[in-house]
C-alpha cells in the first residue's frame, strides 16, 4: 500500500512540473511577438515619416521682398516743456492760498499771499526816515544860505573900510563857515538818497510778499497751506510747480550707449504708457545730448522726443516706452530670424552625428530619414561672417549661404545670395 501511495505522489509531482513548464515557455513567446510587433510598428513609424511630404516635417515659411523698420527701444518719462518752481525768497507765516491743483492761471496772478505786518511797519519806517533827511536837507541849506550871507557882508564891509575892517582872521572864519555849510548840505542830501534806497528795498519786499504766477500755465503742485510758515534761508522753499503748457510736452528717454551711435535728431518715434495701453502715441527727436549717466554700470544718454498732447490724455511724470525708428528699409529681401538659428536634425557641421559603432539594437533600428542623411554634397561649415539657412528645393532641405543687413528682431534683410522671393525657407521642425 505504501508503495502505490508514493507512486501516486511522483506522478502527480511530475504533472505539476510540466504544466509549470509549459506556462514558462508560453510567456516567452508572448515576449517575443510583442518585442517584434514593436519593432514592426516603429520602423513602419520612421519610414512614413520618411515618405511624408515636407510641409508635414518642418516649419516653413515663404520668402518675401517687403520693408524692413529697425527701431531702438528706450524708457523715459514725460515731462512738461517748460515747468517752473515758484518759490518765496522772504520767510512770513502764509495770510492766504489762491489756487489749487490744476488750476489754469495767468502771468502776474496772485497765487498766495504771505502775512505782510511786519514788512509794512519797515516800509512805515522807512518812509519817515526819508521824511527826516528831507528836513535835514532844508535846514542844510538854509544854513548854508546864512553862512553865504554873513561872508558877503564882512567883504562889502571890507571893500568899504579900504580893506581894513574886519580883520582877514573874520573873513577867513566866515569862508570856513560856508564851506562847512556846503558839507553838511552834501551830507543831508546822501542821508536823503540812502533813505529812499530802503525804502524802494523795504517797498520790494513787501511787493514780494505776494506770491505771483511768472507764466501762462497750470499749477501741478502747491506745498503750502494758510497758516503755514515759509522758512527762506539758504534755499527759496518751492511753493508751487507750474507747467507753461500741457499740449505740448518732451518724453525724456535713456538711450543704451550701444544704440546711441544710430540716435539722430529729428527721427520720429512712437511710444505707449500704462494708462492706455492699446494706443501708440508719436513723438519726434529734438535733442541727444552728449553728457552721459552711469547707474549699476550701464551707461546710457538722455534723448528729448517732442509730443503733441493736444487731447491732454498724457500728463507729465507717466512713464513711457518708446520705439525710435533708426532705419526704413524698403523693397528688400527678408528672411525670419527663426531661420537663421535652425539647423536638421542629425546634421552638425555637415555630417551624420547617428553613423558609425552601430550595435545590434541599432542594424535593427532605421536611421534618420534621407533628407538628414548626409549624402557628401552638404558644403563644409566654415567661420565666416556670412549667415547660413535652409531652403526647401526638391522636397529636401538644402543648405544656403547669404549676407544679412538689418534686423527688427522678428526679420533680416538679406543683402546677398542664392536666395529669391518665393522659396520656402525653413524656420523649425513642426512639433516643437
Amino acid at each position: 500500500m505504501d508503495k502505490i501511495e508514493n507512486r501516486k505522489q511522483v506522478a502527480e509531482k511530475l504533472e505539476l512540473h510540466s504544466g509549470h513548464g509549459k506556462k514558462g515557455r508560453f510567456k516567452k513567446y508572448i515576449i517575443i511577438i510583442a518585442v517584434l510587433i514593436f519593432i514592426i510598428v516603429l520602423y513602419s513609424f520612421l519610414a512614413g515619416q520618411e515618405n511624408k511630404p515636407a510641409s508635414e516635417l518642418y516649419s516653413i515659411e515663404q520668402i518675401e521682398r517687403g520693408e524692413l523698420t529697425v527701431t531702438v527701444s528706450a524708457t523715459g518719462s514725460l515731462e512738461p516743456r517748460n515747468q517752473v518752481d515758484v518759490g518765496s525768497e522772504l520767510s512770513g507765516i502764509v495770510k492766504s492760498v489762491d489756487v489749487d491743483f490744476n488750476d489754469h492761471v495767468t502771468k502776474g496772478q496772485t497765487l498766495a499771499t504771505i502775512d505782510p505786518s511786519k514788512l509794512e511797519a519797515q516800509v512805515k519806517q522807512s518812509k519817515a526816515s526819508l521824511e527826516s533827511a528831507n528836513a535835514k536837507v532844508l535846514d542844510a541849506e538854509a544854513t548854508l544860505t546864512e553862512m553865504q550871507n554873513e561872508l558877503k557882508r564882512l567883504l562889502q564891509v571890507w571893500e568899504l573900510s579900504g580893506k581894513k575892517i574886519p580883520s582877514q582872521n573874520e573873513i577867513d572864519s566866515a569862508e570856513a563857515k560856508v564851506k562847512r555849510a556846503n558839507a553838511s548840505l552834501a551830507s543831508a542830501k546822501a542821508q536823503v538818497s540812502q533813505a529812499k534806497a530802503t525804502l524802494e528795498a523795504n517797498e520790494t519786499d513787501l511787493s514780494k510778499m505776494v506770491i505771483r504766477s511768472p507764466i501762462n500755465g497750470i499749477v501741478l503742485n502747491r506745498n503750502i497751506e494758510p497758516g503755514q510758515t515759509v522758512a527762506a534761508s539758504f534755499q527759496a522753499p518751492v511753493l508751487f510747480t507750474l507747467a507753461e503748457d500741457l499740449t505740448q510736452m518732451e518724453l525724456r528717454v535713456a538711450i543704451d550707449e550701444a544704440d546711441v551711435g544710430v540716435v539722430k535728431n529729428g527721427q520720429d518715434a512712437t511710444f505707449s504708457v500704462d494708462a492706455y495701453p492699446e494706443r501708440n502715441f508719436n513723438a519726434s527727436i529734438f535733442q541727444v545730448k552728449f553728457g552721459s549717466s552711469a547707474a549699476e554700470g550701464v551707461v546710457t544718454y538722455e534723448t528729448r522726443l517732442t509730443v503733441d498732447n493736444k487731447e491732454l490724455l498724457l500728463r507729465p511724470g507717466m512713464t513711457a516706452t518708446a520705439e525710435i525708428i533708426v532705419d526704413n528699409i524698403k523693397d528688400t529681401i527678408l528672411v525670419p530670424n527663426a531661420s537663421l538659428r535652425f539647423e536638421p536634425p542629425f546634421i552638425k557641421d555637415g555630417a551624420d552625428t547617428r553613423t558609425g559603432n552601430r550595435g545590434l539594437m541599432s542594424s535593427l533600428m532605421p536611421g534618420p530619414p534621407g533628407r538628414f542623411r548626409n549624402t557628401g554634397n552638404q558644403p563644409e561649415k566654415k567661420e565666416t561672417s556670412n549667415k547660413k539657412v535652409w531652403v526647401l528645393k526638391n522636397n529636401n532641405p538644402e543648405q544656403v549661404e547669404i549676407t544679412t543687413g538689418s534686423t527688427d528682431g522678428n526679420y533680416t534683410q538679406v543683402t546677398s545670395g542664392q536666395i529669391e522671393p518665393g522659396m520656402n525657407i525653413i524656420t523649425g521642425m513642426e512639433g516643437q
